[in-house]
């Protein structure tokens, strides 16, 4: 298929990467082109405008920092979209952006599907993310082999615009929890001179155990924080949560601690580090 891929971040990148080993013909833009350049190495075409690469597309996927860039950049590309193009949303954005960007949808005559992704750089590097997908039956088969590409399954959830942005909002309310979990015990058994490998030793295997455990106190105990989700974007994602939690008129104490850990591991320089770099906002 002829795709086009707008944002080659760290997900982006890794899609449009999978996309180009699957058979896709695939066309890339990012606004720091310098980010898209290496994908010429692996045969993506790079372009220059959004309208460049969109054009002539069957499918557009949007893996930008969040809906109202991905809406912005859409706008640029308008004049070269095809009516009946599927539009592959997959920013992670607030809820009330949904409805907006359907409506973009409609008065550009393409068809518009919801459809963040659960993962971080090394699944979405292997091909192995799961696509949460919400949007119109007609476009399931025809995005079934772009799905293939870049994840082990998909999830489609409805029709409703915005019902896998939901799904996705909820999904990373828990990562973020127990990101700070993981953050905030490493940095108590450090200053309680408790070996971390005693507390990790205690709970494997158990019921207290899991997978991103390990994973995020590896990344702390190595203060290797090369990121595959960035401090500044689960910042963004958990004020998209705590909006989001607003408005269905629920409190979420949690996730609002958790955003000032967020925006002091920040302050401290720790922005485009991994998330588990809140690690330091134990000490600040």
């Amino acid at each position: 298929m002829e795709v086009a891929v707008l944002g080659t971040g760290i997900m982006g990148g890794a899609m449009a990467r999978n996309l180009v080993r699957a058979g896709h013909r695939v066309r890339v833009w990012n606004r720091t082109r310098d980010k898209a350049a290496p994908l010429a190495e692996d045969g993506a075409v790079v372009m220059d405008t959004p309208g460049g690469a969109v054009a002539g597309a069957e499918v557009v996927q949007t893996a930008l920092f969040d809906g109202k860039t991905a809406l912005a950049v859409m706008r640029e590309a308008a004049p070269e979209l095809r009516s009946g193009t599927l539009w592959m949303q997959s920013s992670t954005a607030a809820l009330d952006d949904a409805p907006v960007l359907a409506d973009f949808a409609r008065e550009n005559g393409i068809v518009y599907v919801d459809a963040p992704v659960l993962g971080t750089r090394q699944p979405a590097e292997k091909g192995e993310l799961v696509v949460l997908a919400a949007g119109p039956e007609q476009a399931r088969a025809p995005l079934d082999p772009v799905f293939r590409a870049i994840g082990r399954k998909a999830l489609w959830v409805g029709t409703e615009p915005g019902r896998a942005t939901r799904l996705k909002l909820v999904i990373n309310n828990w990562v973020l929890v127990l990101n700070h979990g993981v953050a905030e015990t490493i940095s108590l058994a450090e200053a309680l001179d408790v070996d971390p490998d005693d507390f990790l030793d205690a709970v494997s295997g158990g019921g207290l155990d899991a997978g991103y455990l390990h994973l995020k106190a590896a990344a702390i105990r190595s203060r290797d924080f090369t990121p595959s989700f960035a401090v500044r974007t689960a910042e963004k994602d958990t004020e998209l949560i705590l909006a989001a939690a607003e408005e269905a008129g629920i409190s979420l104490p949690l996730v609002a601690a958790g955003a000032e850990r967020f925006r002091k591991a920040a302050a401290a320089g720790h922005a485009a580090e991994d998330m588990a770099a809140s690690y330091y906002a134990s000490f600040s």
